[in-house]
């Protein structure tokens, strides 16, 4: 397997306050790795540093090969790095099909002139995508509802359908299950994982539910006070004293 993603040495600082100090990760294609660690470990400064919102002051962050760091945010997402968010990043006033077309076009701009969302539409390849999302995600019968008409799930779930329109090589998920009901939480993540795994995309994914961490995770990076606490299978690293100690509350 290629290595998707590698990230070495990371360091960042806000005001004195170290946010990322010498954090290392990888992720291989088809992998899928759960970041946990509690709020302000240094979850969100690395997927923000990884998709270019923020720049590291010291270290490396490499996609097969290539160096990223200085790239904007939207030279990383032409290469194929792709994120969701914790509240979902949705227009709407606009419908599903509408929003679908809207992150394939904003990729796309460089290629041909930016077009509205309806005119947009009417590529056949767009089509045939936006097609295959609402396929993927079950979200064919809400097409051509304003997303103001759905419920937050569905929000949810348009949000990672947007990040995974354009085919990403790493796709970085931040709360995937925040807000969504507890007992749809599995079912939400059967079919996002599901949806995933046919694209052979590097997934990284933040999550507080150790449930989901354990059923989903192939891999699990531990956050703590801005450093990598562990880095190993699910069971082994939660296993781990100060995985126990600093993160889940069960030493």
């Amino acid at each position: 397997m290629s290595i998707a993603l590698n990230a070495q040495g990371l360091s960042k600082s806000f005001n004195g306050i170290k946010a990322a100090d010498g954090v290392s990760v990888s992720v291989a294609d088809g992998e899928f790795v759960s970041l946990i660690g509690a709020n302000g470990a240094g979850k969100t400064t690395f997927i923000n540093m990884v998709t270019g919102y923020v720049r590291p002051d010291v270290g490396s962050i490499t996609s097969y090969g290539r160096e990223i760091v200085g790239l904007s945010p939207l030279q990383v997402t032409r290469l194929g790095i792709y994120r969701s968010f914790q509240i979902p990043q949705v227009f709407t006033g606009l419908t599903l099909m509408e929003n679908l077309t809207v992150a394939i076009n904003a990729v796309t701009a460089h290629e041909r002139p930016l077009l509205s969302p309806r005119k947009a539409a009417l590529n056949p390849d767009s089509r045939d995508r936006v097609d295959a999302v609402m396929e993927r995600f079950q979200l064919g019968k809400y097409r051509d509802h304003l997303v103001s008409e759905i419920s937050g799930g569905m929000r949810k779930l348009l949000d990672v359908g947007m990040a995974t329109i354009n085919s990403p090589k790493v796709l970085m998920l931040d709360e995937p299950t925040s807000g969504v009901a507890s007992e749809e939480k599995f079912d939400f993540m059967d079919l996002v994982i599901e949806a995933l795994s046919d694209q052979k995309a590097a997934v990284l994914f933040v999550e507080h539910d150790m449930d989901i961490v354990r059923r989903y995770a192939d891999r699990i990076v531990v956050f703590h006070e801005g450093r990598v606490l562990a880095d190993d299978r699910p069971d082994a690293a939660l296993a781990q004293e100060d995985v126990r100690r600093y993160v889940t509350g069960k030493a």
